[in-house]
């Protein structure tokens, strides 16, 4: 045990807990009776006088320590509030070793907060069940959230992902309700309970306490069953929803029978369980979760409507059901021993996830939507100083959700294709596999990992990965040429391009992917396969052609000479989608951190106006967004920039046009529904005028199919900005009443794109009113603060407004407000601003959003100092080529 972890004494450890939720009180205290029987394994030579257990937010009425020798009361029960413990004092030094039974009784309350075992309010559809949970406005679906350690909010535990156990859970429900957990229902007996009874489940595999689920609703499913058999049966697998909603759950449940037999055969382990349930729930903090045998997801993560929502979700679905399907192996079956691993968990789900959805969907390219979203989000927050490593020292429990993350997730599958590029994917899945098969229903180290893929290689992984994942940050390979030769340099890539010394003794392993050829189409891979020192020379490179990084699979910046970034953009026809992304993203992360100029960047993207590709576009865009936000103080260069863009997509979104064409590829339907979007919002003339007459046909009830389900947000986003508060007036209206599963999502984020203070504090006010989930607070103010015109007002509103409404609205959930606070504040380029915050903040208590406030600072100021920099080049660039 790691002397710098605050856990459980390791004396005491658990094997198997027998769990019962009874008397759950259905309206007004929402409170609920527990009882749990912990088998545990007591090792104490010296003997001991107390048992400390994780508990959170629960009342403890009493405790039995249950020994062979006799039955021991806890005399006292007390708690540690801010570590989240409860110590059972027995009155008596107990001189005892070997197995006993703790048995507690408790009693909580099922919250609102997302967290632990909490409900979740939605409007119902169809005859609900007398027995439902309702008040005045809402009905309410019961379910559990405990990763990261909020298990101990439900019932008192070990808390700890390597203290595994069995589970057997009972609860008392309704009759006439759906009551589910982890495994399938064992029996079900009579309650005392008037119209109660209590049903009990099949006891669980060994697993860690945040994997634990059971879930009480009014709820209905589709069904299919997996075509594999296992232990000689087709498992079934379901999607739960609340009434008249399953039908909606059709396309997750086709994915999720196909992905458990996939990863089945994959990972050459069986899915261990009897059965696959996924549950849509109502209000949700996270995407999904991989509970083992009942995955929980947010609505718009697990059900799609053909006729409703908005294609992008398809892809959603997909890859979600992918991602928390992948964890039943690699999360739930083997477990990281600690959370500083928590890596190993996400990263891998997150890359094995799109490896499931390239198999199932080949035509929609995910690598390189994993480049353009993955890849290059990675990159944002890992130029930070304020980053850490993919392994992070964790204290305790409450400190591990602010490494829930991009770069757990992110960084953590990029370096895994990484990796699995350079040993090859069939060795690499075999090392895979032959790590869960080892370690299966137990516990493993990021070492682990690297013992299997090195066996199964032949290579010694850990002395190439260690640094990937241990040391912060990641290199920028600068790149010289000289007649046939090129020479690197790596060095830490920094946003702010300042990197001292000793933040720049890291030196990577590098897999160059170096191509080289008289020309791209006759280009061969270089023999020089990696890059292990700050400096190196390649020879035999044919200056006709060279490109570094190939289809961007390394997890680092190149930057080029001009002359060399021009060529690229020249060949471009001839590069891959990866290699376009790629080019275009250092582009752009080296002019913003000085290695590079913003000139070159708007010069290399100029020659992007024939481009067909709609992942390109969105790094495109994306980039351009970004130099536009950072220079909006600028009125000359910010008018510069938006006729710039304007004029680079103007060709490419007539071509594409409005009408969704019978069998055209989904990639087609996102370009239109970017182009769209982008375009409108710059004032291209068309596309207003069309945006706006559809918006009127919709809105009037004249043709509720003038508006694609695909364009809804381009077209509310576009009225919005044209028409100010009639189009407010309209979409908070549909807000309110749309039965669309992803139409509340899409009209926040178009409500962000209002122009004035006033109507964006009466849409803040409307984000933080009793209307808007807690889940989508986020949604409406990312958008607002990315909106030069009104993104003080989030920050005035946030200062204003915190300890009356926002800390007292979010504070439940510290992983909720820490990612309101990142996407509301983190888009300014003032230092004055920072200076703001940063006194704002100074003297609260910031433990569980403190990481996300240091990254708020490293932004801002990184991009105040790329403003100051580069202002006067871009002026000067933007006025030689006439848009100023």
């Amino acid at each position: 045990m790691a002397s710098d972890r605050d856990v459980l004494p390791s004396w005491a450890k658990p094997s198997h807990y027998d769990l019962s939720i009874h008397d759950i009180e259905f309206g007004g205290s929402f409170t609920y009776q527990g009882t749990v029987a912990i088998k545990t394994k007591i090792d104490k030579k010296d003997g001991f006088t107390d048992l400390v257990v994780n508990t959170h937010q629960l009342k403890v009425h009493s405790a039995e320590l249950k020994t062979t020798e006799g039955i021991y009361e806890a005399k006292d029960i007390s708690y540690e509030e801010k570590r989240h413990r409860a110590t059972l004092d027995f009155g008596e030094k107990l001189q005892y070793s070997g197995d006993a039974i703790l048995t507690i009784k408790f009693e909580g309350t099922i919250n609102n907060i997302m967290a632990g075992f909490y409900r979740s309010k939605y409007k119902p559809q169809g005859d609900v069940p007398a027995s439902v949970a309702k008040d005045d406005e809402f009905h309410y679906m019961f379910s559990t959230q405990f990763e990261s350690c909020d298990a101990r909010r439900a019932f008192p535990c070990f808390d700890e992902p390597n203290l595994k156990a069995t589970f057997s859970v009972s609860l008392e429900v309704p009759k006439d309700l759906t009551a589910l957990s982890n495994m399938p229902e064992k029996e079900t007996r009579p309650s005392k309970r008037e119209g109660f009874h209590t049903v009990e489940f099949e006891p669980t595999p060994v697993m860690s306490t945040y994997l634990l689920a059971w879930a009480v609703g009014d709820f209905e499913y589709v069904e299919d069953f997996t075509r594999r058999k296992y232990n000689g049966k087709n498992l079934p697998v379901r999607v739960y929803t609340t009434r008249g909603l399953k039908e909606q759950g059709r396309f997750a449940l086709e994915n999720c029978h196909k992905v458990v037999d996939y990863f089945s055969e994959t990972f050459q382990v069986d899915y261990p369980l009897p059965k696959v349930d996924l549950l849509a729930v109502h209000e949700f903090s996270h995407g999904a979760m991989e509970n083992w045998g009942l995955i929980t997801y947010r609505t718009t993560a697990v059900l799609f409507d053909p006729k409703t929502s908005a294609d992008s979700y398809r892809n959603r679905v997909a890859y979600v059901v992918a991602h928390e399907l992948a964890h039943q192996w690699f999360g739930n079956l083997v477990t990281m021993d600690w959370w500083s691993e928590l890596w190993l968990n996400e990263g891998f789900a997150t890359w094995v996830g799109w490896f499931a959805v390239d198999h199932l969907y080949p035509d929609w390219n995910v690598w390189g939507q994993f480049v353009t979203e993955s890849v290059q989000t990675a990159f944002q927050l890992d130029s930070l100083r304020t980053s850490h490593p993919i392994e992070v020292p964790v204290r305790d429990g409450p400190e591990v959700d602010q490494i829930f993350d991009h770069i757990s997730y992110l960084k953590g599958s990029s370096v895994i294709r990484m990796l699995s590029s350079h040993l090859g994917e069939k060795v690499f899945l075999q090392g895979v596999a032959d790590y869960l098969k080892k370690h299966q229903f137990s516990n493993a180290t990021t070492n682990d990992l690297w013992d299997a893929l090195s066996k199964a290689s032949g290579q010694d992984v850990n002395s190439f990965m260690d640094n990937w994942v241990r040391k912060i940050g990641f290199p920028v390979v600068t790149v010289a040429e000289e007649p046939g030769q090129i020479g690197l340099k790596q060095q830490r890539f920094l946003l702010a391009g300042d990197a001292k010394p000793e933040e720049d003794e890291t030196v990577w392993w590098i897999p160059l992917g170096l191509q080289t050829g008289d020309s791209i189409t006759a280009a061969t891979t270089h023999k020089a396969t990696a890059f292990t020192e700050k400096e190196t020379t390649i020879r035999d490179v044919n200056d006709s052609y060279y490109q570094v990084n190939k289809n961007l699979t390394g997890f680092y910046r190149t930057n080029y000479p001009p002359a060399r970034l021009e060529k690229l953009g020249e060949d471009r026809k001839h590069l891959t989608v990866e290699d376009k992304i790629g080019v275009v993203g250092d582009a752009y992360a080296n002019a913003v951190a000085g290695y590079g100029s913003t000139a070159g960047l708007l010069a290399l993207v100029k020659r992007f106006q024939d481009e067909k590709e709609y992942l390109v576009w969105a790094q495109i865009i994306n980039n351009i967004g970004t130099v536009r936000s950072a220079f909006s103080g600028a009125q000359d260069i910010s008018e510069g920039l938006k006729k710039f863009e304007l004029e680079l997509l103007s060709s490419a979104t007539e071509e594409v046009g409005w009408d969704f064409k019978e069998g055209e590829s989904y990639l087609v339907g996102q370009l239109r529904a970017q182009l769209t979007l982008t375009a409108g919002l710059l004032g291209h003339k068309s596309t207003v005028e069309e945006a706006l007459r559809r918006f009127d046909q919709y809105f009037s009830g004249n043709d509720k199919s003038a508006i694609n389900p695909s364009l809804r947000r381009a077209v509310y986003s576009i009225a919005i900005k044209e028409r100010g508060e009639s189009a407010v007036d309209a979409i908070q209206n549909e807000f309110l009443t749309t039965s669309s599963i992803d139409g509340k999502e899409i009209c926040l984020r178009s409500l962000g794109h209002v122009q004035t203070p006033d109507l964006a504090k009466r849409v803040l006010s409307f984000i933080f009113s009793d209307k808007v989930a807690m889940q989508d607070k986020h949604s409406g103010t990312v958008v607002l603060a990315g909106n030069s015109k009104v993104r003080i007002e989030v920050w005035n509103f946030i200062r204003d407004n915190w300890d009356s409404t926002i800390y007292p609205t979010l504070a439940g959930n510290l992983v909720v407000l820490e990612r309101f606070l990142r996407m509301g504040l983190n888009k300014f380029a003032d230092e004055k601003i920072a200076d703001e915050i940063a006194a704002f903040f100074k003297e609260k208590d910031n433990r569980g959003y403190d990481q996300g406030l240091k990254v708020i600072d490293d932004t801002i100021r990184s991009h105040a100092k790329y403003q100051s920099r580069d202002e006067n080049v871009v002026r000067e660039w933007l006025k030689a080529n006439n848009y100023i």
